[in-house]
């Protein structure tokens, strides 16, 4: 993430250090140190959590370097935050390749994606590939990050605070914008594992 900082700062003409600069050493991730750790079984975590339903999303950002296409990942870990001001907050991995680029932007939509659009979530799931190609999209009106076409809902977005949880990091944006589509057939949702439907 230092790394990703000083890149972007020399590229926008901001002052830095003399000399090179080194990246600090990646953090520990770990929340609470081992004698504090209650003995929980990842995988069981995992099956436990997975009985609580979620939406689920995908979260943009536009291009903010030459060369370079707008950004994007699929996120079920999102949620409302606060109604004055109006927040909302989506959760990262922090090894997440996708973040520093979001980060980068300064702003970001949410698209809540709709029952029929499980196809669009997993490409945005996957690391390394055009999540862009073949999809239409539109800017969104404030920050002009890419709003998915048949999306059930969007969030337009100013980063407003970001938090450290163990291994994730706790994104907190500003609502500058948003909107839903009436006639939208529904969320998609995730549970136990799968994507699911209301009244499934």
């Amino acid at each position: 993430m230092a790394a990703t900082v000083v890149r972007y700062l020399r590229s926008v003409g901001a002052p830095t250090t003399a000399g090179p600069v080194e990246a600090l050493p990646r953090p520990d991730l770990r929340a609470v140190g081992d004698d504090e750790r209650a003995p929980v079984d990842p995988a069981e975590f995992r099956r436990v959590l997975g009985s609580f339903a979620t939406g689920v999303t995908v979260v943009t950002a536009p291009a903010c370097a030459p060369g370079e296409g707008p950004a994007g990942f699929a996120c079920q870990s999102f949620s409302s935050l606060s109604l004055d001001p109006p927040l909302v907050a989506f959760m990262v991995a922090r090894t997440s390749t996708t973040w520093p680029r979001i980060a980068r932007a300064g702003v970001f939509c949410v698209n809540v994606l709709g029952a029929d659009q499980g196809e669009l979530c997993r490409g945005f799931a996957v690391s390394g590939a055009d999540k862009f190609a073949g999809v239409s999209h539109a800017p969104s009106p404030v920050s002009g990050s890419p709003r998915l076409d048949g999306a059930a809902a969007w969030v337009d977005c100013a980063v407003h605070a970001v938090h450290t949880g163990g291994d994730h990091l706790i994104v907190v944006g500003r609502v500058t914008a948003l909107g839903a589509d009436t006639d939208a057939p529904g969320p998609l949702l995730f549970h136990r594992g799968r994507f699911a439907r209301l009244g499934d």
